[in-house]
C-alpha cells in the first residue's frame, strides 16, 4: 500500500548530507527521528521538529523507514551490527557512499537479518537536496522503493534500476568518474593558461561552451562502443596521438604536472603499439575493461 504523508523516518548520520535529508523530510511533513555518533549535531533539527535519539537503538525504535547516511561501508556495519536483532522486519535505505560490491554485501547482510534493503547513490551536493536538479539512484528492494517513493521524491528525482543492490552505486560511480575526469581536465587547462597569466575565470568562459559541445558526441561514441566495431573511425587512434603528445610537451614546457594527461597518452600509445592505430578512438574502452 502506498505510504501516507505521516510515514515516520529515522536518519542515522548527521553530516552535511544527513542534515540536508532530515531538514527536507521535516519540511515535507514526515515525522523524523535523528541520531548522530557525535552528540549535539541534532540541535537545529530538533528545534525544527525532529526527535533526537540518544542511541541507535532508541532511534530505530521509532519505527518507519531507516535511512543510513554514514561515512563509509565500515561505519554502516559499526552502527548497525550491534542492533541487528532489533532490525528484523524493518526497512533500511542505505545512502552511504559504498562501492557496488559493498552494497551487495550489505544487501546480503540485511537479508540474513530479515531486513528489507534498498541502496542509493546520491547525485547531488547537500544544498541541492529537495531542489530541482537533484537525483538519487536506487536499486535493491522494489517493494521498499514503491512503498516510500513519495518520500524519496521529496529529496530528489528518484530512479530505480532493479533488484541488484549494487547497480545504483555502479551508475553513481560511473557518472562521478565522468565528472572527476571533466573537472581535473579543466584544472589541467587552467594550470596551462595560468603559466601565461590567463585567469581560470577567463578560461572557464571558453571551457563551458566547448565541453558542452563535445558532450553532444557521447551518444555516437556510445553507439560505436555498443556495436564493438571500431573499424570505420571518424578519427582513429593514430590521429589523436600527435595532439596528445603535443599537449604533454606543452604541459612540460609550462611547468604543469603530467598526472592528468600521461594516463591518456599511455592508453593511446599502448593501443597503437598493439596494432590498433587505425581503429576508432572509442576502442579505448576495450583497454579499460
Amino acid at each position: 500500500m502506498p505510504e501516507t504523508q505521516h510515514t515516520p523516518v529515522t536518519i542515522l548520520g548527521l553530516g552535511a548530507m544527513g542534515q540536508a535529508i532530515a531538514a527536507t523530510l521535516l519540511r515535507g511533513g514526515r515525522p523524523t527521528t535523528v541520531w548522530n555518533r557525535t552528540a549535539g549535531k541534532d540541535a537545529g533539527l530538533v528545534a525544527d521538529g525532529a526527535t533526537g535519539a540518544a542511541s541507535v537503538a532508541a532511534a530505530v525504535e521509532k519505527g518507519g523507514l531507516i535511512i543510513a547516511v554514514l561515512s563509509d561501508h565500515a561505519s554502516v556495519h559499526d552502527t548497525l551490527d550491534p542492533i541487528a536483532g532489533q532490525l528484523a522486519g524493518r526497512q533500511l535505505l542505505n545512502l552511504t557512499s559504498t562501492a557496488p560490491e559493498e552494497a551487495r554485501e550489505l544487501a546480503a547482510w540485511a537479508a540474513a537479518h530479515g531486513v528489507d534493503y534498498l541502496d542509493g547513490g546520491i547525485m547531488a551536493v547537500p544544498a541541492m537536496i529537495g531542489r530541482p536538479g537533484a537525483s538519487i539512484l536506487y536499486s535493491g528492494s522494489q517493494t521498499l522503493f514503491d512503498e516510500h517513493r513519495e518520500t524519496l521524491e521529496l529529496l530528489s528525482v528518484a530512479d530505480y534500476f532493479g533488484a541488484d543492490a549494487g547497480l545504483a552505486s555502479l551508475y553513481d560511480f560511473a557518472l562521478l568518474s565522468n565528472m572527476y575526469a571533466m573537472f581535473t581536465g579543466f584544472f589541467h587547462g587552467a594550470a596551462l593558461l595560468r603559466s601565461a597569466g590567463v585567469s581560470a575565470s577567463t578560461f572557464a568562459e571558453r571551457a563551458v561552451p566547448w565541453v558542452t559541445a563535445m558532450a553532444q558526441l557521447l551518444p555516437e561514441y556510445a553507439r560505436v562502443v555498443d556495436s564493438g566495431d571500431y573499424t570505420t573511425p571518424f578519427q582513429p587512434l593514430s590521429f589523436h596521438k600527435p595532439s596528445v603528445d603535443a599537449i604533454v610537451r606543452a604541459s612540460r614546457d609550462a611547468g604543469v604536472a603530467l598526472d592528468i594527461v600521461t594516463p591518456i597518452k599511455n592508453l593511446i600509445d599502448r593501443q597503437i603499439a598493439d596494432g590498433h592505430g587505425p581503429l576508432a578512438f572509442e576502442r579505448t574502452v576495450e583497454e579499460l575493461g
